[in-house]
């Protein structure tokens, strides 16, 4: 994989220049882009003009690909629908505008799924073509984790950052909701959709998001401090295979004896039913935002979202609006139980990236995070008997993204640590 870091630290040395890594990446492309199919679009010889008029910004031209629904005026946005073929948005969304101000290159347009939901796209997983890379930023994640770029962006409105992530075994950073603006991307459901990033290790991934948010996010300045981590052991423990299970417990004895405090506690009946609900205010949500596509093309959506807007139809506002009372309890609950900087430790999945490409994985592990709009980072590290990667995912409590980052920096470093 390719380091942001690394790579951004050897331009501004004069070691590597933009155009150089451009190579790198369009080298990797070529070698691996048929079988893995990350790309809806490319654009790498206008990549390398615009390399040539580059200033001495944060991203220091670095590459980057872009998830097909974020709006884009030089590239087709089709949103993973056909419905859209040949889409030309005439401006660009505000993050690819502010990754322009950073200094990011766009390389080019990375595979979605459907309108960012559940129906499978053309992608395969890089570690093991034969099974899932997960969804729905499926082009992001596979293409970072293949070395054809070091940084990518991504949405997720239930778990499609940390899922694909923790299946192909890059970092994925979802970011306190709106931390970084939805502006110009496709809307799935407004209470929900939060941008992110995907980058090889977290303080790659730390470094974007700095770039691009403009805060002071950034983990590679000195050693994070041993953060207190919270063992969750009633929520959705069954649900995680035995590997993952072990995964948790090994990521958290490493995070332990690198000086980590560990603590175990139970998560509040109200915190849990935010998870039940979660699918309430994402769908109810969807099938308004999707309403034109539903109205005037619903013979060209795809049957697993066809399948969900047609029950949407039939949830009620005042279920809506409870679903929205209970998530907002919940969320209080757990900026309690996160108090004095803890952060969560749980399964960034159920397990590793499943085999097949009918489905892209369960994003049980995911929903009550995103449904609380907490900042939430898979930390890579961790494999299977087979080598596929399993990811653990830390939560931080809304707006402490910097800490979350640290913590799961430090895991990450206690993670390798431990592999020596």
């Amino acid at each position: 994989m390719l380091s942001a870091l690394d790579l951004a630290r050897r331009i501004e040395d004069g070691a590597l220049t933009p155009a150089a890594v451009i190579d790198l990446c369009a080298e990797a492309i070529a070698a691996r882009e048929a079988e893995i199919g990350a790309f809806a679009v490319l654009d790498i010889a206008g990549a390398r003009r615009r390399a040539d008029a580059l200033k001495g910004t944060m991203l220091r031209g670095l590459p980057v690909g872009v998830k097909d629904i974020f709006d884009t005026a030089d590239l087709p946005t089709e949103y993973g629908s056909k419905i859209y073929a040949g889409h030309r948005p005439v401006a660009d969304c505000a993050v690819v505008s502010l990754l322009h101000r950073a200094g990011g290159l766009v390389l080019g347009k990375t595979v979605t799924t459907e309108f960012a939901h559940m129906q499978p796209a053309k992608t395969k997983n890089p570690r093991n073509l034969e099974h899932t890379p997960g969804g729905s930023s499926s082009g992001s994640a596979a293409a970072v984790a293949a070395g054809m770029l070091p940084i990518a962006t991504g949405t997720q409105t239930g778990g499609s950052i940390i899922r694909p992530a923790a299946f192909c075994g890059v970092a994925g950073f979802k970011p306190s909701y709106r931390m970084l603006p939805t502006v110009g991307i496709k809307c799935f459901s407004w209470s929900l959709d939060t941008v992110g990033l995907f980058a090889a290790g977290v303080a790659d991934v730390a470094y974007a998001a700095a770039a691009i948010s403009g805060r002071d996010l950034r983990v590679d300045r000195a050693a994070p401090g041993a953060p207190s981590i919270i063992l969750l052991r009633n929520h959705l423990r069954d649900e995680a295979s035995e590997e993952m299970r072990n995964a948790v417990e090994t990521a958290a004895r490493a995070a332990e004896a690198a000086g980590a405090r560990i603590e175990e506690h139970e998560l509040p009946d109200s915190v849990q039913e935010a998870h039940r609900v979660h699918p309430v205010i994402m769908d109810y949500e969807a099938y308004r935002a999707l309403a034109y596509e539903y109205d005037h093309h619903r013979v060209s959506i795809g049957p697993v979202l066809s399948d969900l807007l047609d029950k949407a139809a039939g949830i009620s506002a005042e279920d809506y609006d409870a679903a929205r009372r209970t998530t907002k309890r919940a969320r209080h609950a757990v900026n309690e139980l996160l108090g004095d900087g803890k952060v969560i430790l749980t399964p960034s999945a159920p397990g590793a990236a499943p085999r097949g490409l009918s489905s892209t994985g369960s994003a049980i592990f995911n929903r009550l995070w995103t449904a609380l709009g907490t900042p939430c980072v898979n930390v890579p590290g961790l494999q299977d008997d087979s080598g596929l990667p399993l990811g653990v995912q830390i939560a931080g409590r809304f707006g402490r993204d910097r800490a979350t980052l640290e913590a799961a920096a430090f895991a990450e470093n206690a993670i390798a640590r431990a592999k020596r």
